[in-house]
């Protein structure tokens, strides 16, 4: 049993208790309940208009006939669709038209979006009454840059210069450029005198601090040459580290401090022992307080660490108590991991703070140290404690004494009242349709506003509702976001299963692998896009779907492509196998590639081999990197049971990792 007793051994109650809802569904703007047959040709209605409103035509709405017209109308997503139209007319929409849509639907998201905009849009146009009327109402004190410039810009057309003095040196003085809006906010202010040199000059120590090294040469034009050529240091600094403390230390000039450790502090990231050998002259001559010393000492320690260089223990352990932060110790326990040093690593391991050394991970390693030191009894007894854990260190731990992986799955028995009601809210519905028209990031948005509201039994019921609808990444995070960890189907369901089936199948890799790239990559979300531009089901940057979908002679639209779920899970795929073929077969350096780059992946490779796999994992250098390898090989296992019925051990898997020439030498 589960929290809350909701726990049972078949799934056909929760199929039931979806179907006996779904004719019951609040769909209409009234809330008026309609049965299925009627939302779905709403669906289709929106579908078939809701590109061209999106593009500012409204002739297919028109084109109509009158009963399907007023089927739409009663549609849960006719105010979205009325906005996406208006957004696309913003520039030449009479006003009358936007005030009536913000007056119906004011409080939707959409009318929300549209009401920025339209406020973005009188700002620009210089409508000041209109405009103040909407920034006062709703935008005033909530700190948008953009619109507080134009309004304080109007203020100053008026005669109120120096009453807005002290709202915009908040706009001003922030470390970065400031957007567009407020640039003639800033040169009315400085024709005035208002922003005055010294308001440059405190800008100018903020993008210092911030490293905004680009907006502080900018500045110091405006202050004097010696800002100037102090930028010019920090930027010399920035662009090449070595090459800048190669001439302060040539030259002697010991006024330069503070770009010294920045420029030390910078080289450590390429190669922390040339940052050692040329920090160690400074580190006597500089103005530096102990801290400050001890700060540069911690950084080259802890990258001589991550790149796995020799000396680096002897570095960490020689930091003062004050330096020896969580970071270090943890970095002291890899690199013990690394040596072998299985005594040191329980003393490692004993000097961490109570919540640290009992994660898993640490336990995991305490408990091979405790086996290596002969502590057998003690071992086993953290082996047994930990093989209860659905993890990757559980599962290794279970590995370790041969216990079986905590894989009995448990499935739902919502109550019947319960889902009704989380299918009949109106925030709900409108997110699931979000969802079901293919505005997904919009869906998303609605959902979290909805789930907030929530209690833990309703979010669990809403999960459920969401894994129905095939809503896979918001029952994932939302069982997560309760703690709800027991519902493996749920958790990890197995959406697209005959496209990764076929897809992982042509690229020789196994689909459970597949599975478990695609969940810790995007939760199953189609549309989603990373910081760093990856797009998709399977996170592909353009570049490498453009590349793979070259090799395997597919048609290639960019986003439309990488957005499409089917044809992302072919790219996905075959790039991991092409990444599994590039690393011999090997899993772990195939998925670590796929998350950091394979020059990264290259890098991390031992000098000489071959490296214990578990050792290699638990020393990559990036955080997110060795917890992406271990989620990746934790929700294959689980996705290889949920398939088949099997247990595949993490134990089968952990290759020694080595060089490709070392691997062919040996096969020589």
């Amino acid at each position: 049993m589960g929290r809350n007793g909701l726990r049972t051994t078949t799934a056909a109650p929760v199929l039931l208790a979806l179907a006996a809802i779904a004719a019951g569904a609040m769909s209409n703007a009234d809330e008026r309940p309609v049965d299925e047959a009627t939302i779905t040709k709403q669906r289709t209605l929106f579908l078939e208009v809701f590109e061209a409103a999106e593009l500012g035509d409204w002739s297919p709405v028109w084109a109509l006939e009158a009963d399907e017209r007023a089927l739409l109308e009663r549609y849960v997503l006719w105010p979205d669709l009325r906005a996406a139209y208006l957004r696309a007319t913003l520039g030449s929409a009479d006003n009358t038209e936007v005030d009536a849509y913000l007056d119906e639907y004011g409080t939707t998201r959409p009318a929300r979006e549209l009401r920025y905009r339209y406020a973005l849009r009188l700002g620009r146009q210089n409508d000041v009454a209109n405009f103040n009327d909407v920034y006062r109402s709703y935008y005033q004190g909530r700190g948008i840059a953009r619109l507080d410039c134009l309004a304080l810009s109007a203020e100053i057309e008026t005669g109120n210069a120096r009453s807005v003095a002290l709202r915009a040196k908040e706009l001003w003085l922030v470390p970065m450029s400031q957007v567009d809006e407020c640039d003639p906010l800033f040169d009315a202010l400085k024709a005035r005198g208002v922003i005055d040199r010294e308001d440059h000059e405190r800008r100018y120590e903020l993008a210092i601090e911030a490293r905004n090294f680009t907006l502080a040469h900018w500045l110091g034009k405006s202050i004097d040459d010696d800002h100037v050529r102090e930028a010019r240091r920090w930027l010399a600094a920035q662009s090449d580290p070595e090459a800048f403390l190669k001439r302060v230390a040539s030259s002697g000039d010991s006024s330069a401090a503070a770009q010294i450790v920045y420029a030390v502090e910078r080289l450590t990231y390429r190669d922390p022992v040339a940052a050692a050998r040329r920090w160690e002259p400074f580190k006597g001559s500089l103005e530096l307080g102990a801290e400050s010393i001890a700060d540069v000492d911690r950084h080259i320690a802890l990258w001589t660490a991550r790149d796995g260089l020799d000396g680096a223990y002897a570095l960490l352990a020689a930091l003062p108590d004050a330096a020896q932060d969580l970071e270090v110790l943890r970095w002291r326990a890899r690199t013990s991991i690394r040596e072998a040093r299985w005594p040191r690593l329980l003393g490692d391991i004993g000097h961490m703070p109570d919540a640290e050394r009992s994660l898993t991970d640490w336990q995991y390693w305490r408990a091979v140290a405790l086996e290596k030191t002969g502590n057998e009894a003690g071992a086993l007894e953290l082996y047994e404690t930990l093989a209860r854990d659905r993890s990757y260190h559980g599962f290794l731990a279970a590995d370790a004494i041969g216990a079986p992986y905590p894989l009995d799955e448990a499935v739902s028995n919502p109550d019947p009242d319960v889902l009704a009601e989380m299918a009949g809210r109106a925030d709900l519905v409108r997110a699931r349709e979000l969802f079901l028209v293919g505005l997904d990031g919009r869906g998303r948005s609605e959902w979290t506003a909805a789930i907030a509201r929530l209690t833990t039994d309703e979010k669990y019921h809403a999960a459920i509702l969401a894994h129905g609808w095939g809503w896979h990444s918001r029952a994932i995070a939302t069982v997560a976001d309760i703690g709800e960890y027991d519902d493996l189907g749920l958790r990890y369901p197995l959406p697209y299963r005959g496209e990764f089936e076929r897809s992982a199948g042509a690229a020789e890799i196994d689909p459970t692998w597949a599975y478990g790239i695609a969940r810790s990559e995007s939760l199953f979300m189609r549309d989603i896009r990373s910081r760093a531009g990856a797009i998709g089901l399977m996170q592909l940057m353009p570049a490498t779907g453009r590349r793979v979908a070259r090799a395997l002679d597919l048609p290639y639209r960019g986003i439309d492509t990488l957005t499409d779920p089917s044809a992302n899970i072919r790219l996905g795929t075959t790039y991991l196998g092409q990444m599994a073929e590039r690393y011999g077969g090997n899993t772990i350096l195939a998925t670590a590639a796929y998350n950091a780059g394979p020059r990264r992946v290259d890098a991390w490779l031992p000098e000489t081999g071959p490296v214990d796999a578990r050792v290699w994992i638990a020393n990559i250098p990036f955080n997110e990197t060795r917890a992406y390898v271990r989620r990746v090989m934790a929700a294959e296992a689980i996705f290889h049971w949920r398939m088949t019925g099997e247990t595949k051990r993490l134990s089968e898997q952990l290759a020694p990792i080595e060089r490709a020439d070392t691997r062919l030498a040996r096969l020589d």
